[in-house]
């Protein structure tokens, strides 16, 4: 059961409407979304700013690309696949940013999530975990994403991806191996 980002008719209706081009129905379903997306971003990355600059490009994505969501599966299930998408590219570039600075540039005084949190940690190194699975195995990402951090049903997975539960679970498996081989190398 997906826990932060319901499955409210209303917020299908709206997403339906904004879809087909109704400005008044996006502007209420962005309203409406904001909170749950934030509280989605920050499960992903630990730092509250970080956070709310990945909710804020979830938002902007929907706004442009709300006409590429078609109704074949829930709203909620799309919209998941964008916040997964932003918070990781939102890491990324973290990364490349601070890769790109100077060490005599580079602030010292921004704790390090790694050595402050036990949870921001393990978000990183997760995050860290996906960026090279997504090398090695993309299609594999995605289905991982949806079951093991958004908490979707395996039914609801397939039917966004179009594929067979059969070869959803042997791609959830693999997925699985892949991280904890990463996570906790021999």
């Amino acid at each position: 059961m997906n826990y932060l980002m319901s499955d409210d008719p209303q917020t299908e209706e709206l997403a339906r409407r904004a879809a087909a081009g109704d400005p008044t129905a996006l502007d209420e379903l962005l309203a409406q979304i904001g909170p749950q997306v934030l509280r989605r971003c920050q499960r992903f990355l630990p730092c509250q700013q970080d956070a709310e600059e990945a909710c804020q490009d979830v938002l902007l994505q929907v706004a442009t690309h709300i006409s590429s969501f078609a109704g074949r599966s829930k709203f909620s299930t799309w919209l998941y696949v964008v916040v997964a998408n932003c918070a990781r590219q939102t890491y990324r570039s973290l990364k490349r940013r601070a890769m790109e600075q100077p060490s005599e540039v580079q602030q010292t005084d921004i704790p390090d999530p790694r050595r402050t949190s036990i949870i921001a940690s393990s978000r990183l190194d997760l995050l860290d975990a996906l960026e090279r699975l997504d090398a090695d195995r993309p299609e594999l990402v995605t289905p991982l994403v949806l079951r093991d951090v958004c908490q979707l049903d395996y039914a609801e997975i397939a039917d966004y991806l179009g594929i067979p539960s059969g070869t959803l679970k042997s791609r959830i498996h693999a997925a699985r191996q892949h991280v904890r081989a990463s996570l906790y190398p021999a």
